[in-house]
């Protein structure tokens, strides 16, 4: 059955125009055909189409099912974007796809990319939601300066900075990661953390972490991150 995302589909009834567009047109999806909707916020709704139109497809609600996490506690990731647009793209879908709850995007002293646009990123990751069949959309933050981040007393108090300079002492992350507990990692520039930020993490309660022998890509770095924290809760 074909999936759509609606974030208010249960006061409007209708489907935006983009997926409405999709259904109608592309589909071709006509009045009294099934489909599902999901509202990015953990609910999926079986729908009938009641109203075929191309920008602003209405349906009828039959059924709505509450889609939990299949994780354990959240899984935040703040990522330098790196200066290949693609790679970053491909690390948000990708992450979405295995389960993620939030993206950071960080503006760091040795960044890359200094500004970024999330128009394009929210429509992978709701393609990535849809097509790995969830029903919460990672919250995706703006580009934030690393500083802003690492003062955040909001943040779960798991707090994980990947380092590459061995000179820092550092943990296996894999050896000092809480399985039940919320967590966010942080993944600097290709150029890494600056001396200073990395001391500011560590002053604000990040460890400083390995993800072992081999130097990473930021976007593997972030991707390896996401992937052992369902890897180790599977165990």
């Amino acid at each position: 059955m074909h999936r759509f995302f609606a974030p208010d589909i249960a006061e409007t009834l209708t489907l935006p125009e983009q997926e409405s567009q999709h259904a109608v047109r592309v589909l071709r999806l006509a009045e009294g055909d099934e489909i599902e909707v999901v509202d990015g916020k953990g609910n999926l709704y079986l729908c009938r189409i009641a109203l075929a139109h191309s920008k602003r497809c209405g349906v009828e609600i039959t059924g709505r099912t509450a889609v939990p996490n299949h994780w354990q506690g959240k899984i935040i990731v703040a990522v330098a974007p790196t200066k290949n647009l693609d790679r970053m793209e491909w690390m948000a879908e990708k992450a979405t796809e295995m389960g993620v709850d939030r993206i950071i995007p960080l503006l760091c002293r040795h960044s890359e990319r200094k500004e970024l646009k999330t128009e394009r990123l929210m429509k992978i990751l709701v393609s990535a939601m849809k097509q790995s069949l969830k029903a919460t959309l990672p919250q995706l933050d703006e580009m934030t300066p690393i500083a802003r981040v690492l003062t955040d007393a909001s943040l779960p108090r798991q707090r994980f900075v990947a380092y590459c300079d061995a000179a820092t002492e550092r943990r296996q992350f894999e050896q000092c990661y809480s399985l039940e507990e919320d967590v966010v990692i942080m993944i600097g520039p290709e150029g890494d953390f600056s001396p200073e930020e990395v001391e500011l993490a560590v002053a604000n309660g990040f460890v400083p972490v390995t993800f072992g022998e081999s130097r990473l890509r930021t976007e593997t770095a972030a991707m390896y991150a996401v992937a052992a924290c369902h890897a180790l809760k599977q165990k």
